[in-house]
């Protein structure tokens, strides 16, 4: 039995207080994991308040953990104690279905999320799935490798399902959370990657990431075209963006992807994707193959998320700086 000190919303968008509860038993597939640091994420903010409707209470946020395995089931055998390891938004899966038996356990029917089917990383100790809890390679510090396992994976496998390998040219709608991170893989495995943003100094910070053009937004458009036509477009804004001026930047055959969640619907033309033959595209996380990749890559080519930390004692006043936008670019707690 292992008492785990936590904290949790014991309502909807209420300040997050000490709580504990037990974990009596590893089920045999399951790992045991001692919290050394985790990312806040605004899923996270959405589960706390509630937005999705699905929301149980009292609730332990947390899905981009960093830790230490202290225990494992007896069906568990490629992880051991003392192994470093990273787990993100995925719980578990069927493994039975035709999305988990090609690869793709991530689109999942039967998908269970840390936090939307158990207590997630906001706390001592977290019990999860093997299979979903990944080694992490020794050039990612553990300060800076939770954002990875959500944020990270989100960019990195939309990328790779619209097409990117290298020599594209590819645009990264915003600069935030999301988009710094889907500038750097983007660069770095050698593609000519162009930022929109809206501030001059944001396109500043793209620069040194890595992007190779910065194109401002004026009045939700782009303020310029790049000089050739792009072949994938990620727009990670979480706000609308309106789709025909991005469509129009697309070379033939390109691709627009979502992955930031806009909070309306949005308006498609048809004629811009007819003639070009244009597609677009949503993307949710990404499997377990590609996480490994995407850890393998990160660790290569050193991307990582740009954090502010913070002790897990301070977790309501993280949340506030959330909450409001202050972080640049993701927050993290440390046990």
């Amino acid at each position: 039995m292992t008492q785990v000190e936590a904290y949790a919303a014991l309502g909807p968008g209420q300040p997050l207080v000490p709580w504990s509860y037990e974990i009596q038993q590893l089920q045999p597939n399951e790992v045991l994991v001692r919290v050394r640091a985790c990312g806040i994420c605004h899923s996270d903010v959405h589960m706390i308040d509630n937005d999705w409707g699905f929301a149980r209470y009292p609730l332990v946020p947390g899905h981009e953990v960093v830790g230490e395995v202290v225990a494992v089931g007896p069906l568990v055998t490629h992880l051991s104690p003392g192994m470093r390891v990273g787990i993100g938004w995925q719980r578990s899966s069927c493994g039975q279905c035709e999305d988990c038996l090609r690869g793709q356990d991530h689109l999942c029917d039967q998908s269970q999320g840390v936090i939307t089917h158990g207590h997630g990383g906001f706390a001592s100790h977290l019990a999860v799935d093997a299979r979903y809890c990944f080694p992490l390679p020794n050039e990612l510090p553990t300060e800076a490798a939770g954002p990875l396992l959500c944020g990270g994976i989100t960019v990195y496998s939309a990328l790779r399902a619209a097409g990117m390998g290298s020599g594209l040219r590819i645009g990264i709608i915003g600069m935030g959370g999301l988009g710094h991170m889907a500038i750097q893989f983007a660069s770095r495995l050698g593609n000519h990657v162009t930022a929109f943003t809206t501030t001059e100094a944001k396109a500043r910070e793209a620069a040194q990431l890595g992007a190779h053009d910065a194109i401002l937004i004026r009045n939700d458009q782009p303020s310029r075209r790049p000089d050739r036509p792009l072949h994938i477009i990620l727009n990670t804004a979480p706000v609308p963006t309106p789709v025909e001026p991005y469509l129009d930047l697309l070379a033939s055959d390109g691709v627009l992807c979502y992955v930031g969640a806009p909070t309306a619907p949005i308006s498609v033309p048809i004629f811009p994707l007819l003639v070009k033959r244009r597609r677009i595209m949503g993307s949710p996380i990404g499997s377990r193959a590609t996480i490994l990749e995407m850890l393998e890559n990160a660790a290569r080519f050193g991307v990582l998320p740009r954090v502010e930390t913070f002790p897990m004692s301070k977790v309501n006043d993280a949340l506030n700086r959330v909450r409001q936008n202050q972080v640049r670019y993701r927050a993290v707690l440390l046990a």
